[in-house]
């Protein structure tokens, strides 16, 4: 595990008056951790500085798009989000959840956001990880924001959670590599002039700087296998499911960031 000094050690996420929990100790499944740190902590101060002001986080350009989807009128149904949910407030808490198991299978925001088009709308599913979802998914994220990461790992969720475990630990590719290579043994050293963090998904979707737009944490699974020259699981698929369970109960208590600024 890496031992040095973190980008900004002393440094405090706070959004208007709301402070969020960036570092903690790490739970007890995460055994080879001491502490579960946000990815916030490894990012230049320029680029953090975009988290701290709404109005300078370039993901909320995205936040107001899906407030447009959220009142328009789709489908067979002649309905939109707002008709059967008045408030997307009423979703605080949700993030946290997420992914979560019912009925034998993997159920993340994604999935619920296309259960209501497709069941209560009659409208089509959104393509996964396509920009209108991500959006939407970062509208109904940001409900959550500041609240801490506490998605369930035990029960129908256990075999799933074993299943994203051996992916996380499991070198596939080219190089060789598996997830634990870089965000478990070599978070916060320097790599191609990125400084790795330890993978955490409390804040997506996230804005990247890379490609400047919204990104979703499927999305960016596909992007690190890319990078380690490995053919990439499904986008949407059970593989990505369980992984993103696994990887989200290893920053159980880090605050939800959603739309968090990252390189």
């Amino acid at each position: 595990m890496a031992v040095s000094t973190h980008a900004e050690e002393s440094a405090a996420l706070s959004i208007d008056g709301q402070e969020f929990t960036i570092q903690t100790a790490a739970p007890a499944h995460a055994e080879n951790l001491d502490e579960v740190t946000s990815g916030w902590i490894y990012r230049a101060k320029e680029t953090q500085a975009l988290q701290l002001d709404d109005f300078d986080n370039p993901g909320f350009v995205f936040v107001d798009q899906a407030i447009d989807l959220w009142n328009e009128v789709e489908g067979s149904e002649g309905k939109a989000c707002a008709s059967c949910h008045e408030d997307v407030g009423q979703f605080a808490g949700l993030r946290t959840t997420l992914p979560r198991v019912e009925d034998g299978k993997v159920v993340t925001m994604e999935d619920l956001v296309n259960t209501c088009r497709t069941d209560h709308m009659g409208a089509e599913p959104w393509k996964y990880s396509g920009s209108q979802i991500i959006a939407m998914t970062a509208l109904i994220g940001l409900q959550s924001r500041g609240m801490p990461m506490n998605v369930a790992i035990d029960g129908e969720a256990a075999e799933f959670w074993e299943q994203g475990r051996e992916l996380y630990y499991t070198r596939v590719g080219q190089l060789d590599m598996a997830c634990s290579n870089c965000h478990e043994d070599n978070y916060d050293t320097m790599i191609r002039a990125d400084h790795l963090s330890q993978g955490q998904t409390n804040g997506f979707p996230t804005y990247r700087l890379k490609n400047a737009k919204l990104n979703s944490t499927h999305a960016r699974f596909k992007g690190c296998m890319k990078n380690i020259r490995a053919e990439p699981y499904k986008v949407g698929g059970e593989e990505f499911k369980s992984l993103e369970l696994y990887i989200a109960s290893r920053g159980q208590g880090l605050s939800v960031e959603t739309p968090s600024v990252r390189n």
